[in-house]
């Protein structure tokens, strides 16, 4: 068993076309209009700090900073799961996006 193949690149080995399929429908998702880039990936974050989700959270911060998303932003889209879920995400993925967000570029 290999652990330390990265997740989505196995995926794309195991399973071609449904990773294709899932990239296609990704890129669908980015092309509508309803809402600008920068809510969708602090929307995506939200959901991933539900799921508890630090690799995710940890990739889609970055991308939102690029696209204008601020600290705050980003603290208040994780903070306000709490009252879907918890403390379980805030405290698992909260730490991880404002360090990400802390060391990414700009």
């Amino acid at each position: 068993m290999n652990d330390k193949k990265n997740p989505l690149e196995l995926f794309e080995q195991e399973a071609p076309e449904v990773s294709n399929a899932f990239n296609q429908l990704i890129e669908a998702l980015k092309n509508t209009t309803g809402l600008d880039a920068k809510t969708k990936q602090l929307i995506y974050i939200g959901i991933k700090a539900v799921l508890g989700d630090v690799r995710a959270i940890y990739y889609h911060v970055a991308m939102a900073k690029q696209l204008g998303a601020t600290r705050k932003e980003i603290r208040d889209t994780i903070l306000i799961t709490l009252t879907v879920n918890g403390l379980s995400g805030v405290a698992a993925c909260l730490p991880v996006a404002l360090n990400v967000y802390d060391e990414a570029g700009n």
